[in-house]
């Protein structure tokens, strides 16, 4: 807590966010969390059962809501009036619970953001009291935009969603981050812990992920090794790296005073 994750006025120990979904069982999605060190997982309203189905196992038994920030999410919608009434339910399943993950896609193919309706659904939910943490597109316009409707925290994609292609166009990321005061935290794209290590490095706040981790070969391995690859970039970021260079005249090690250019003044 040296360094903590701030977001919504709530500090955090560990700047991973974790999804909850794709995972065989919920044993395995308890298991995988606590590996990862995440202390705020998402799930999404639409697919995973956290009380609407009175008769099914809940996420709620394995990721108690008093050891987990929870960060449910509009996964699968297409329209500022579907996220807005999803959220809305989710509220009531968790007994007011306000911090929330807007997403409103484009279409199936990609799941790119539309930006237009993400923005509408934004500034609707913080007029109904959410605190809302927003998936977009790598837009610094679009992430002052979202700033400026009262959002709390800014999530751009590094690629598209379930791609593992890690971050693309990282130079937008850091547009992104430059041009807003709030917690930048990469979303959607990362592959493996190298792109985690990556997003953090170029300064972001934090990187939320699922298909990364749920779909490894070994999701518990997998999460520690992401687990790891964030708190080193962080670490990297905040050491301050070496300027890149080209190449350099200057030798990484001094020569005056070694023995071979002793005996070469001495010839």
């Amino acid at each position: 807590m040296n360094d903590p994750f701030l977001v919504a006025g709530k500090s955090y120990g560990s700047r991973l966010l974790i999804g909850t979904g794709k995972y065989k069982d919920f044993a395995q999605t308890r298991a995988t969390v606590e590996a990862s060190g995440a202390q705020i997982v998402t799930v999404a309203i639409r697919r995973t059962n956290i009380g609407q189905n009175a008769n099914e196992p809940s996420l709620l038994e394995a990721l108690p809501p008093s050891k987990f920030t929870y960060l449910p999410n509009t996964a699968g919608c297409y329209s500022a009036e579907d996220a807005v009434r999803t959220l809305r339910l989710a509220r009531e399943l968790l007994d007011g619970h306000d911090l929330v993950k807007l997403e409103v896609l484009g279409d199936p193919h990609t799941l790119y953001p539309n930006m237009p309706e993400t923005l509408k659904a934004a500034q609707q939910l913080v007029q109904e009291g959410f605190k809302v943490m927003v998936y977009c597109s790598d837009d610094p316009i679009q992430a002052k935009m979202l700033e400026d409707a009262g959002c709390v925290a800014i999530m751009p994609l590094a690629s598209l969603i379930g791609s593992g292609m890690g971050i693309l166009n990282p130079w937008q990321v850091q547009l992104v981050r430059d041009a807003v005061k709030l917690p930048v935290i990469v979303d959607a794209g990362v592959g493996t812990a190298s792109d985690a290590a990556i997003a953090m490095e170029l300064g972001c706040d934090g990187v939320l992920m699922n298909t990364a981790v749920a779909t490894a070969r070994d999701p518990i391995g997998m999460a520690r090794a992401m687990k790891k690859a964030v708190e080193a970039g962080r670490e990297a970021w905040l050491a301050g790296r070496m300027p890149k260079k080209l190449y350099s005249a200057a030798p990484s090690s001094p020569t005056e005073g070694t023995i071979s250019s002793s005996r070469s003044k001495a010839a």
